[in-house]
């Protein structure tokens, strides 16, 4: 622990130094701009800006792009409140209820909210990350194609919390979601499947496209079948609306700690992301949460937009965990700074640790700093975001549809992919009228290829036999987890007509 301690107070000796904290809060402004634009992200702004680190020193390089890396993890989010429309994949979740706070005139408590659980999960992921690097490692090394599939039948568990009463319309959209998912060349035979002759599915569904199709699109044309109004929000901000938010904030104990640590823990694991994290943390708290305020998740709760940004913010730290410890990216935005690292000539593992402490700790440092400045900027920029929202939106609606377009265009640079938003457009607005929830559809359209990926592999390993899911220890436990969140919703439901039906009997 002593030890620990004094690499890390050395490692605050570099990140502090005037160039790093320069560079440091040049990455996060960029970060969050990258953010902020659908399609973009922090994985595009690192591969872009990535020829320019060359001419910098090391240390100094990585501190700039994590930074960027941070930024973008917080600007992700401020697309969701604002526009509906989640800047990155990451933030996806937190549209569920910063949009509809935003609606509601709370635009500036629910960008406050957002930039609290992403500082809060971020600083516990980094302690984490700073004392348990090595051992967490170690953990995630055991877990196979079996534990990776238990993991996402826990992820597909939690879409009973995003169900509420309408357990069966929830079942029907996953359904759908991974029929999508399905779509384009089978992982072990690689022939194409239902593409019906359409070559541009040959790669599948973009997940960014489904969203905004689903989400950004849909909400323009319901919101355009009510009313096309020149109107006008007025949303209050001061800056003690801001301590108060936070000190509201700070009450979700429950929440911020499922968020953080179980989306440390999914970030950890290759190929596993934020992405899954946030809508597995979400799901967690809102199923753990008391019977009377489950309804309250999706319709504007706060809580339900700190849980995720705690979760999406902690999971890209455990991202970086096993990059550093071994050498194998946990996200895409990784996989761009493994490459970083490379190119300069550090080869990442455990070695790493012990030759170039400087850097290795330098950079952890500069985690913690970071996280503090991406906060502070993104808190007194506040003013700024909500600016978007006092724009009509007989304004605001066309500059969100031309949006959404390019966003759905410039992930393949494919015009097909338009054609895909639109159709997803539409269907999202049939589900709105029907009141299907979405979330559902959009995470099993996430999930589905790494799901089918590490079913496959596990049933080619176990020549066939499905017992192999419980007989591991991990996996066996995960899958109980599973079983157990998926009967709960439905007893929870039994219970309350019976409830209902007693309550009934005694008034008459």
């Amino acid at each position: 622990m002593g030890e620990i301690l004094g690499l890390l107070f050395d490692g605050f000796g570099v990140a502090l130094q005037w160039h790093n904290i320069a560079y440091m809060t040049v990455g996060v402004s960029l970060g969050t701009v990258f953010g902020c634009i659908p399609g973009l992200g922090p994985t595009n702004g690192i591969a872009i800006l990535l020829p320019v680190t060359f001419v910098i020193p090391p240390t100094s390089a990585i501190i700039f792009l994590s930074a960027i890396y941070y930024g973008g993890c917080y600007g992700g989010a401020i697309a969701s409140i604002c526009l509906n429309i989640p800047g990155t994949p990451m933030a996806a979740a937190t549209a569920l209820d910063g949009y509809p706070m935003a609606k509601k005139g709370l635009g500036s408590e629910a960008l406050v909210a957002a930039a609290w659980g992403s500082f809060y999960g971020g600083t516990i992921a980094m302690v984490l990350f700073t004392f348990f690097a090595p051992p967490l490692a170690d953990f995630a090394l055991r877990f196979g194609p079996q534990e990776y599939f238990s993991i996402m039948m826990l992820a597909f568990a939690t879409f009973a919390g995003l169900a509420g009463r309408n357990i069966w319309k929830t079942l029907i959209t996953t359904i759908m979601g991974l029929v999508f998912a399905t779509i384009g060349i089978d992982i072990v035979t690689g022939s194409p499947r239902l593409i019906y002759g359409m070559t541009s599915l040959m790669n599948g569904i973009s997940f960014l496209v489904a969203v905004v199709g689903l989400w950004g699109v849909a909400e323009l044309m319901a919101t355009a079948e009510l009313s096309l109004e020149f109107k006008i929000l007025q949303p209050k901000f001061s800056y003690g609306t801001v301590f108060k938010t936070i000190w509201r904030c700070v009450k979700f104990v429950k929440a911020s700690w499922i968020g953080s640590v179980v989306g440390f823990f999914v970030g950890t694991l290759p190929a596993a992301g934020a992405t899954p994290a946030a809508f597995i943390c979400y799901g967690l708290v809102k199923s753990s949460a008391p019977a009377d305020k489950q309804d309250l998740f999706g319709t504007g709760y706060i809580e339900g937009v700190v849980t995720p940004e705690c979760a999406n913010n902690a999971a890209s730290t455990g991202s970086m965990l096993p990059l550093f410890t071994l050498g194998v990216p946990g996200s895409p935005t990784a996989a761009v700074l493994l490459g970083g690292l490379l190119v300069w000539g550090l080869q990442p593992g455990p070695l790493l640790f012990l030759e170039q402490k400087e850097f290795v700790w330098g950079l952890i440092a500069s985690l913690y700093t970071g996280n503090l400045v991406a906060v502070l900027l993104n808190l007194f920029a506040i003013p700024v975001f909500v600016s978007i929202l006092r724009i009509p939106f007989t304004i605001l609606a066309p500059i969100i549809a031309v949006l959404c377009l390019i966003s759905g265009y410039a992930m393949n640079n494919n015009f097909f992919d338009i054609w895909l938003v639109m159709v997803f457009a539409i269907m999202g607005f049939v589900f709105k009228k029907l009141d299907y929830p979405l979330a559902p559809l959009i995470l099993a359209l996430v999930l589905g290829p790494m799901t089918e990926r590490a079913l496959r592999q596990s049933l080619i390993i176990s020549a066939g036999d499905p017992t192999v899911f419980f007989t591991r220890p991990i996996s066996g436990t995960i899958m109980v987890m599973s079983a157990l969140l998926c009967v709960l919703p439905f007893i929870t439901v039994a219970l309350s007509k019976k409830k209902d039906v007693g309550e009934g009997e005694v008034s008459s």
